[in-house]
This record gives structure tokens, C-alpha cells and sequence, in this order.
């Protein structure tokens, strides 16, 4: 397998159309107002956007004359479903949404008895190169727009509110930020998609900022100025090996920021927020999951306000990598425990329809069947993705 360049500089390619999602309210009401219409307009495009209507006739609160003038101006389509997955009884759905420009993104809803996550996309493909991850291998597309990213978990919140996933109506619960890309490569971006999250209805989706989490590869710059901006938004690293060594050749990035760096911003952070951090761990057979491995991560994130999260690797057709055995799952698993530091293992919910974490490759199948990747059983109970914070 030939490695990929780091990445950090995303291709200019042409920009989406203009969406009141990019805009802050007092330039969607400024814009609403240059197209003859009163400013309070605007506030109601927002409040149709959050609640996922996107039929113009619909917006009954709004002039019949000017819906579609209103809409066509500051509500244009930016994601354009290509098809949709189902797993666990439908309760699991990837979605494989066209771009603008034919670029392709994927997210995923996951709903659980207690609790409805959303796993979405930032980039159109990832430029930080980790070799064992479908959408690092793919290359990077471009950033997406901050509507681009918003949009999904509107969608999914739609999908939920109106019963669309098994179980009856419901509220979308969780955000997280592990879908295709590097999240704090796109920071501007992720950054207006956070506010947009947490901000309270008609403006945004109201959620609390401990159910939405950001994940990053350690783009170290970007996780100080995340905890400079005063966020509190759950952070997980991922980090896939504790030592310099092997981390230099399993996530590229690492050339650039080595472990003690990326760990020491992340230790900023919690001490920032008062909460813990999720150390994001794939057990990959035979390369990151030998014992002396678990006992050198123990010693790393002793004392630290740390948690760490295993998977068991998700294969991806054609992948020399694959999961760790069992009995190596467990004994990586009690020796974390045994340095005292908090463990769980992730759900691997969407397996079947290559949904799950590092699977995310839409590039490779707009016109084929995506393969089918064997399911691996669970040590414990599942936690899913982002469900590991403070309790």
C-alpha cells in the first residue's frame, strides 16, 4: 500500500451556494431585507431549516408570492441523498448524500433505547493519510461548508422527529464529529456548525454541548484554540498507539505532534472544561494490541482525566488490517483497568452496511453494492460513539 501526504490544505474547488446556515442572523436578516422582504423573514427561513422542512409550501408563515424567491436565495439544496442503508432493524441508517459539485459525504444515525446519535461528516474525504481508516485512504475532496455539515444532523434530527427510524417520533440527542474528515482541519467551519448545534430553537438544534463531541487525529494548534474559545463540547483524540514510534506510521500527523504533545493538549482542555477526554484506541491484530502496548497507554493516561474507548478495527475490503482477537480485546482491556484507567469498547452498530468507525468510503461505491465487512463480537455491553462522557 503506497502511503498518502498529510493533507492539511484542502482543494479550492467551487463554493456551494449561499445558505442561511452560513450566515450569522444579522447577515440572513440583511440579505432577507435586500430582497424587499422584512428582516423577521429571515427568522423564519431559520426556524423551517432547524425543523427540516425543506418544501417552500410548507412555510405557510411566509407570503405564498415570495416562498420560492425566499427559499431559492437563502434554502438551496446542498445535500441531495443518493441512498440510504439500514442495519440493527433499521434502527442504525447511513446515508450517502451527493454534493453540489458531485462530491459525495456520508453520515450515520444510530438510535438507541435511551438516546439518538448522529455521526457526520466535515470533509469530503480526509487528508490526514491513516492508512487503516476507508476515508484517510480516499484523499481529500475539499471542506465541506458550514451548511454542508449543519445540514446532516438536521436531516437526521428531521428523520427522528418524524418517525422515520423504528420506535416511533423522537429527539436527536447526540452530535458527533466522526464521519468523514479531520474535523479541526476544517476549523471556521466546524467551529459555526458547534454554535449552530447548541444554539436554542428557531436558530439551531438547542442541543447541549456534553452531547456533541469533536474528534481529531491531533491537530494540536486547533485543540488549544478550542480550549481558548471556551468550549465545552466533549473532546476525543484519537490516538491508535501509545508510543511515537508506531503512531508515526498508523496516523501520519503524528510527524508533525508527537504523543506527549497531543496528550498534554488534551489534558489543557479538560483542565479548561472539568471534563474528561475520550482516548479513541482501534485494536488493529498484531500491530497497536500486544500487552506491553496496554501497559505502556496505562502509564501514558494515569492520573490523567482521560477515558479510554477500544474498537475492535473495522475491516474494509481489500485491508491488510484486522481486528484484534478477542482474548487480546480482553487482556488489553484489563490491563488499562489495572493502571486504573476508565475502559469501555465500542458498539460496532452498522458493520453490515459499512457504517461503522474508519468504513466511511463513499467515494469507492456511488455505482456498486458496498461490501459487506464481518461482524465482530462484543466483550461487554456497547457504548457508542461519543457515550463515554462524564457520567
Amino acid at each position: 500500500m503506497t502511503a498518502l501526504p498529510l493533507v492539511f490544505d484542502a482543494p479550492r474547488r467551487g463554493k456551494p451556494p449561499r445558505h442561511l446556515a452560513d450566515l450569522t442572523r444579522e447577515e440572513a436578516r440583511a440579505a432577507v431585507t435586500e430582497l424587499g422582504q422584512p428582516a423577521f423573514r429571515a427568522d423564519q427561513l431559520a426556524r423551517h431549516f432547524y425543523r427540516g422542512v425543506t418544501d417552500p409550501a410548507q412555510m405557510t408563515d411566509l407570503p405564498a408570492a415570495v416562498r420560492e424567491e425566499l427559499t431559492g436565495a437563502l434554502l438551496p439544496g446542498l445535500l441531495t441523498p443518493v441512498r440510504t442503508s439500514s442495519a440493527d432493524g433499521g434502527r442504525t441508517r447511513k446515508t450517502l448524500w451527493r454534493l453540489h459539485d458531485g462530491a459525495l459525504v456520508e453520515s450515520v444515525l444510530m438510535r438507541y433505547p435511551d438516546r439518538a446519535t448522529v455521526c457526520i461528516s466535515s470533509q469530503a474525504g480526509c487528508g490526514m493519510a491513516c492508512p487503516f481508516c476507508a476515508t484517510g485512504q480516499n484523499g481529500l475532496t475539499r471542506n465541506l461548508s458550514a451548511a454542508e455539515i449543519i445540514g446532516q444532523a438536521v436531516a437526521a434530527a428531521a428523520a427522528m422527529a418524524n418517525g422515520e427510524v423504528p420506535g416511533g417520533p423522537g429527539r436527536l440527542s447526540n452530535v458527533v464529529f466522526m464521519g468523514m474528515g479531520e474535523p479541526l482541519a476544517n476549523y471556521a467551519r466546524v467551529r459555526k456548525t458547534l454554535d449552530a448545534l447548541v444554539t436554542p430553537a428557531p436558530h439551531g438544534l438547542g442541543l447541549s454541548q456534553r452531547s456533541v463531541t469533536v474528534s481529531t487525529v491531533g491537530v494540536v494548534p486547533a485543540v488549544r484554540r478550542l480550549t481558548e474559545e471556551g468550549l465545552h463540547v466533549t473532546l476525543a483524540v484519537s490516538l491508535h498507539a501509545p508510543d511515537d514510534e508506531l503512531r508515526d506510521t498508523l496516523v501520519p500527523i503524528n510527524t508533525r505532534w508527537k504523543v506527549d504533545e497531543v496528550v498534554a493538549a488534551a489534558d489543557a482542555y479538560a483542565e479548561r472544561t472539568g471534563r474528561r477526554y475520550s482516548v479513541e484506541y482501534a485494536l488493529i491484530r498484531d500491530v497497536n494490541d500486544q500487552p506491553e502496548r496496554a501497559d505502556l497507554l496505562g502509564r501514558l493516561l494515569t492520573d490523567r482525566r482521560a477515558h479510554v474507548n477500544l474498537i475492535p478495527l473495522n475491516p474494509t475490503p481489500g485491508s491488510k488490517w484486522d481486528a484484534s482477537p478477542l482474548p487480546a480485546q480482553r487482556e488489553f482491556v484489563a490491563r488499562l483497568r489495572a493502571h486504573g484507567v476508565p475502559t469501555t469498547v465500542r458498539d460496532t452498530r452498522g458493520q453490515d452496511i459499512d457504517g461503522a468507525c474508519g468504513q466511511l468510503a463513499a467515494a469507492d461505491r456511488v455505482d456498486g453494492v458496498p461490501a459487506v465487512a464481518l461482524p465482530q463480537p462484543s466483550l461487554e455491553p456497547p457504548v457508542e460513539m461519543g457515550a463515554e462522557a462524564d457520567q
